[in-house]
């Protein structure tokens, strides 16, 4: 009998926790950890999802005794999670307010994850901060407040609403989503975010944007391998709500994942 194809490995990046609360019983830790729902959304169509933990030259596994590219080799593809800002550091600006100065560690730990797996070629999917982050990676740079710096444009996050607050963007012609969707031109999407793509890095492009006022809501890197940032969270866009369907863009990656692995 044929041996089964091994399911694919996922990456997932760490969110990371600096200083959990004291009612965790972490005192002096951090805490790296995933979302639930983004990596039930990858598991729901067949892969493995594996969160891969920071290396540092100052931790117990030091670079010594593993690297980043040993990590990559075993996997199949990388999925950047959303969470803190980027830091306005890491494409040579300072914070315009202190609450703004984002996680420069994090920033590192996930550009040097994105270089890697795009120099082994294989795919990268980023969700939220992970678009942003991939734009920064690339060489562009990012609004730090969408109300503050773009006035003109709706509301992209409500504390209150959190994943309830929706809007409608635009696919752009012949770009890769348009082609995913068929005749869909416009969809309703989540947005959960103060920040966005200002300039845009090397070799990117445009996907989508917000319908209303213009905002960056998806990115595609035009190099050899696959790499798409998205601004909205597919992953929570669940049945019952009038939102784009998540499934084709989940597939789109695991079949880029599967071209792409190594046999074996």
């Amino acid at each position: 009998m044929p041996v089964p194809a091994r399911p694919l490995k996922i990456g997932l990046s760490a969110r990371l926790l600096h200083t959990p609360p004291a009612e965790l019983g972490f005192r002096n830790k951090t805490l790296q950890y995933l979302e639930q729902t983004i990596a039930h959304w990858i598991m729901a169509h067949g892969a493995l999802v594996l969160m891969i933990p920071t290396i540092s030259t100052s931790a117990e596994v030091s670079r010594r005794g593993i690297s980043v590219r040993a990590y990559v080799r075993e996997l199949d593809g990388l999925v950047l999670q959303g969470g803190a800002d980027v830091c306005p550091r890491s494409y040579g600006k300072q914070p315009m307010r202190a609450e703004w100065a984002g996680d420069i560690e994090r920033d590192r730990y996930e550009m040097e994850l994105l270089h890697e797996f795009m120099a082994q070629g294989k795919p990268v999917l980023g969700i939220c901060r992970g678009a942003q982050l991939m734009n920064v990676a690339l060489g562009g740079t990012l609004f730090q407040d969408i109300a503050t710096q773009c006035p003109q444009a709706i509301p992209h996050v409500d504390t209150d609403l959190y994943d309830q607050l929706y809007h409608e963007i635009s696919f752009e012609p012949d770009s890769r989503l348009r082609g995913l969707y068929g005749d869909l031109g416009h969809a309703s999407v989540t947005s959960i975010h103060h920040q966005a793509v200002d300039r845009l890095g090397s070799d990117l492009v445009v996907e989508a944007r917000s319908t209303r006022d213009g905002i960056v809501e998806a990115i595609r890197w035009r190099g050899a391998g696959y790499a798409i940032g998205l601004q909205w969270h597919p992953e929570f866009h669940t049945a019952g709500h009038d939102l784009l369907d998540s499934s084709p863009i989940v597939l789109d990656f695991l079949a880029a994942a599967e071209r792409m692995r190594e046999p074996g």
